[in-house]
C-alpha cells in the first residue's frame, strides 16, 4: 500500500513556509489556458505576493497573457513564444520574461510540454525605467560562485536592472555543498527542485527534498539548504527584488 493511502506525505504547511511534493499536486485549467492544466503552488491565498504554477500542455496547448508580468521556464518539451511575427522557440532550459500589459501567448509544439510559470503584479516606481522582454537559455548564462564557493554556482536569468521587480535564478550544488549561513530576510521565495536531492531547513524544521518538490518561503522564514546524494542538486528560485519594502506593500 502506498503512503498516501495511509494519509502520509512529505508535504508540509506552516505559517511561513510550504513544502509541496508531487504526490499532492492537484491539476486544473486556469483562464487563458487551452488544452493545458496547472498545478498552482503559490498564490495570494497562501500569503504570497506572486503566483507560481507548473503548466502541463498537450500538443498544441496554449497559455494566453494575463496583463501581469510573467516569467516562463521550460521543463520538458518545446514551446513557441508568440509576441509578434515569427514565434521564438523555447526548449527545455529556455526561459522568457514579458513585462506587464504585453500581449503574447505560448503554444506547445511537437508534443506535450511542461513549464514553470511565475506571475506578479508589477511594482512601478521608476517611470523612466521600464522592463523589457527577455528570452534566453540557461546554458547561455554564465555561472558565478556564490560567496566564492566554487561548489555552489548561480545563474541569474533576469537582468541586474532596477526596472525588474523580481529575480529568478538557478542554483547548482555539488554533493555535500551547502549555503554558508541560515538566511533570514524580507524577500519571499518560490523554489522548484530541478535535479538531485538534499535537506532544506524551513523555520524550525528540516525536510528531505528531491527533484519535483516545490517550496514557498515567506518573508523572514529561516532557511538553509545542503545537497546530498551522488549527483548535483539544482533548483529554480524566485524572489521579489529591487524595491523598498514599503513600495507595493500589501
Amino acid at each position: 500500500m502506498s503512503m498516501h493511502h495511509l494519509g502520509e506525505t512529505r508535504s508540509r504547511r506552516a505559517l511561513d513556509h510550504l513544502l509541496q511534493t508531487p504526490d499532492t499536486f492537484v491539476w486544473a485549467p486556469l483562464p487563458g489556458m487551452k488544452d493545458a492544466m496547472a498545478c498552482v503552488h503559490a498564490a495570494p491565498a497562501l500569503g504570497a505576493a506572486f503566483t507560481q504554477y507548473t503548466a502541463q500542455f498537450d500538443d498544441g496547448g496554449e497559455l494566453a497573457s494575463t496583463g501581469d508580468s510573467r516569467f516562463v521556464y521550460v521543463l520538458e518539451g518545446t514551446l513557441q513564444f508568440f509576441r509578434h511575427g515569427t514565434p521564438e522557440v523555447l526548449r527545455a532550459g529556455s526561459f522568457a520574461y514579458v513585462p506587464p500589459m504585453t500581449p503574447h501567448f505560448i503554444r506547445a509544439s511537437g508534443g506535450p510540454a511542461q513549464a514553470v510559470v511565475i506571475e506578479k503584479r508589477y511594482v512601478d516606481v521608476f517611470p523612466e525605467r521600464k522592463p523589457r522582454p527577455v528570452v534566453g537559455h540557461e546554458d547561455d548564462v554564465a555561472a558565478t560562485a556564490l560567496a566564492g564557493d566554487e561548489a555552489l554556482q548561480v545563474r541569474t536569468l533576469l537582468p541586474a536592472d532596477i526596472a525588474y521587480d523580481f529575480a529568478v535564478n538557478t542554483m547548482e550544488y555539488q554533493p555535500g555543498a551547502s549555503l554558508s549561513m541560515v538566511e533570514v530576510h524580507v524577500m519571499e521565495h518560490g523554489l522548484l527542485m530541478l535535479d538531485g536531492e538534499g535537506i532544506y531547513r524551513l523555520g524550525d524544521a528540516w525536510y528531505p527534498v528531491a527533484k519535483g518538490d516545490f517550496i514557498w518561503m515567506g518573508p523572514y522564514c529561516p532557511q538553509w539548504f545542503g545537497a546530498l546524494g551522488k549527483k548535483p542538486a539544482r533548483y529554480l528560485i524566485y524572489k521579489d527584488w529591487n524595491r523598498h519594502p514599503l513600495q507595493g506593500s500589501r
